[in-house]
């Protein structure tokens, strides 16, 4: 069995730049509406301050009726955001009670029936409601948010001295609906385009990964599958080719040829996966916990001295965790028997309500092969990358015995999902 501790994998940049990026995208939006909720809080919080003493101070409005007046008036931008309806309702209520009020006395040229920083304060809940929910919202609440003061001006008397204060607010917050509006339009168009890049983006790197699968499933074909056909041909002509073969080296012969054409049937099926676009895998039976037995019989063929127990294997189990166990199980048979020729070698599949336990210990070698050369680990790392995504455990190492085992636990369950 390897010895070596697995090599530590090396992180895939591009998809670690993938995965920052997608961050990144995210993190903007949500820090600007930050700082977008950070200003207009403090705005509102200054125009709340200003308009109830302003109004308190100078126009007469009683401190019971200014505060709440102030706070809805001053505090409809920042309800603009999550709640535009009542937002727009609260500012037109706030603009058609004000006047009524808030009546300066004769003689002084304080604006009415718009003071100052209520007029700020419309204005800036109209770009908001604009910017934020689209012009048919800013342009109700303008419309009903001027209408109040234009009608109550000549209940009171005061149309003369109110006509000016009347169109500089009409003006005024209809260029800020205006301005809303062409803004609006170019953040959108802004997102548009943002939402077209990423798409192209996707779709590049979604091309790359084709191209470099099938530039993997040539090497493959052209390589690998290659020699392999070349190999169970050559041992399915042994008997034929060489005289006087005997009963057992033509039957080792066969068996090498059945392996050879095994591993190429698994080479067809993984070039198919391969050469999928949208990576679904071909629909071919897979081996599972069921075929254990018939690689142990391999194994035991090729000199191997292998002990199994083995659960009856139920219907119903995930098919993940049925060809991870099998491939968990071929790995770990293969370490044993290339790290320590000789050595006994123990196996056993346990299937539980919850998990599948696969165990495989190969004792202490003989002398010949106590010497177990350390390698680069791949297979171990490959049993890793198999168990990982299940959920489940993988456990390696020596035993104090002198003997190695690897232990998998395979749970049959979904695993649980990392947030987002």
């Amino acid at each position: 069995m390897d010895p070596s501790t697995p090599a530590p994998t090396t992180p895939d940049l591009r998809q670690e730049d993938g995965a920052g990026a997608d961050d990144a995208a995210v993190g903007r939006p949500s820090r600007r509406r930050t700082a977008v909720v950070v200003v207009l809080a403090s705005m509102s919080l200054a125009l709340f301050s200003v308009l109830a003493a302003i109004h308190a101070s100078l126009y007469g409005t009683p401190v019971v009726l200014a505060l709440p007046l102030g706070t809805a008036l001053g505090g409809a931008p920042v309800l603009a955001l999550p709640r535009p309806r009542t937002a727009a309702g609260l500012a037109c209520l706030a603009a058609w009670i004000l006047p009524l009020v808030s009546v300066p006395p004769d003689g002084t040229a304080w604006p009415w029936p718009w003071s100052v920083p209520a007029m700020v304060a419309f204005v800036v809940t109209v770009l908001v409601l604009t910017l934020a929910h689209g012009w048919r919202v800013g342009t109700l609440a303008l419309t009903l948010g001027n209408l109040g003061p234009l009608l109550i001006a000549p209940l009171l008397g005061r149309a003369e001295g109110a006509g000016a204060d009347l169109i500089v607010t009409a003006s005024v917050s209809t260029g800020v609906l205006l301005v809303g509006v062409l803004i609006a339009s170019r953040l959108r168009v802004g997102e548009e385009l943002s939402r077209e890049r990423e798409v192209s983006a996707a779709e590049h790197a979604q091309r790359l990964l084709v191209e470099e699968r099938t530039r993997i499933a040539r090497e493959l074909h052209d390589v690998v599958a290659h020699s392999t056909a070349l190999t169970q041909v050559q041992a399915s002509t042994a008997r034929y080719r060489i005289p006087d073969l005997s009963p057992e080296a033509a039957a080792e012969f066969d068996d090498i040829a059945a392996s050879a054409r095994a591993s190429l049937q698994e080479m067809r099926r993984l070039l198919g996966v391969l050469r999928t676009e949208d990576h679904t895998p071909p629909l071919a039976p897979q081996q599972g916990i069921a075929e254990v037995p018939e690689l142990v019989e391999g194994f035991r063929r090729a000199g191997a001295q292998v002990t199994m127990h083995l659960d009856e294997v139920t219907e119903g189990l995930p098919a993940s965790v049925d060809l991870t166990a099998y491939r968990i199980a071929q790995e770990a048979l293969s370490n044993a028997v290339r790290h320590a020729p000789g050595a006994p070698i123990e196996i056993g599949v346990d299937i539980g309500h919850d998990a599948v336990t696969l165990r495989v210990h190969n004792g202490i070698a003989t002398e010949a092969s106590a010497a177990v050369t350390a390698g680069s680990g791949n297979g171990l790392r490959g049993m890793r990358e198999r168990v990982v995504p299940l959920g489940g455990t993988l456990h390696h190492g020596p035993d104090p015995a002198g003997g190695w085992t690897v232990l998998a636990v395979l749970p049959l369950t979904d695993p649980p999902q990392e947030p987002a």
